[in-house]
């Protein structure tokens, strides 16, 4: 990955679930801090005062319950990187005192006074449009221009369905390992069954979804039915009528060639669009409406 070797700030958007960590501590172990530490937190997880605490660290008898010193994240991760998960979580005036991080590369433990330095590389995550944050007053500009300096968006897993044989093959050894047996194999109905699902949960229901069917496989291949329902009951169901037509008309063949490309792309319909030669929207259009029945209608009363 090209952004590794630097030690310029990333931020990696996309929705939830589709692998943000897993880039980020691919990013620092390319780098050269990987022999140094990793360390995350998630910035939406923990209320504004003990967040201060966590990243900044804290002295003794600076608030109620501080009945020692400790060290903060960025002073742990010395040497390393730190992966600031949920950044648009962070309420105002924990941005201010980021920022100075990044700026001034030392931070201020809560209750302090004398500045820490820093030495961390940041890479920050968020699921959110911090570009609409910024027109609403929720998060501020120039610590966002701070964390873009290297803008990595992660597209949803229903958008890199060639992705998808990757992250089974890698789940399923990694399931293996962890359990001290040989990796387990999806059948080809249940393959199948995991390519034509949207996954709105994204790599993380994948892993999910897999483990889950790991456990209730006592052989080495995975069926369709240790599967989630969800996932088996989606499968696509032909979006023509499978009995033949005598004289079909331009829409039932548009529909049936249509359905013959996406089904060829894997289900990917924003490759089955190139293909086609339409925008993705005006393919999605379609589609809604064959599956909303329109074209049925028109099919069965010969119009």
């Amino acid at each position: 990955m090209d952004v590794s070797p630097t030690e310029s700030t990333v931020l990696i958007q996309g929705e939830s679930g589709t692998g943000k960590e897993v880039i980020a501590r691919y990013i620092h172990e390319l780098s050269a801090r990987s022999e140094k530490p990793f360390l995350s937190i998630n910035c939406g997880a923990l209320p504004e005062s003990l967040l201060e605490s966590e990243l900044f660290g804290h002295e003794k008898g600076s608030f109620t319950g501080a009945v020692r010193d400790k060290q903060g994240l960025f002073a742990a991760a010395r040497g390393g990187t730190f992966f600031l998960d949920e950044i648009g979580e962070m309420s105002p005036a924990t941005q201010v005192k980021l920022l100075r991080v990044l700026q001034e590369r030392e931070a201020i433990p809560v209750g302090g006074t004398a500045a820490i330095p820093v030495d961390v590389r940041v890479v920050a995550a968020t699921n959110r449009d911090l570009e609409e944050d910024i027109k609403r007053g929720r998060f501020r500009t120039d610590l966002y221009y701070r964390l873009n300096v290297i803008a990595i968006h992660l597209p949803p897993l229903r958008d890199r369905r060639d992705d998808i044989e990757i992250f089974v093959t890698a789940f399923l050894e990694r399931i293996g390992r962890e359990r001290g047996d040989p990796p387990k194999r999806l059948d080809r109905e249940a393959f199948d069954a995991i390519m034509q699902y949207d996954w709105p949960g994204n790599v993380r229901e994948l892993e999910n979804a897999l483990e889950r069917a790991g456990v209730l496989t006592k052989g080495e291949t995975i069926p369709l039915s240790a599967m989630p329902a969800k996932i088996t009951e989606h499968q696509s169901e032909p979006l023509v009528a499978e009995r033949p037509h005598a004289n079909p008309t331009l829409d039932v063949v548009e529909q049936a060639y249509i359905t013959w490309v996406l089904q060829s792309e894997g289900g990917n319909k924003t490759r089955a669009a190139e293909v086609l030669g339409i925008d993705p929207s005006t393919l999605y259009r379609k589609l809604t409406r064959y599956e909303g029945g329109e074209k049925t209608e028109k099919t069965e009363s010969g119009v």
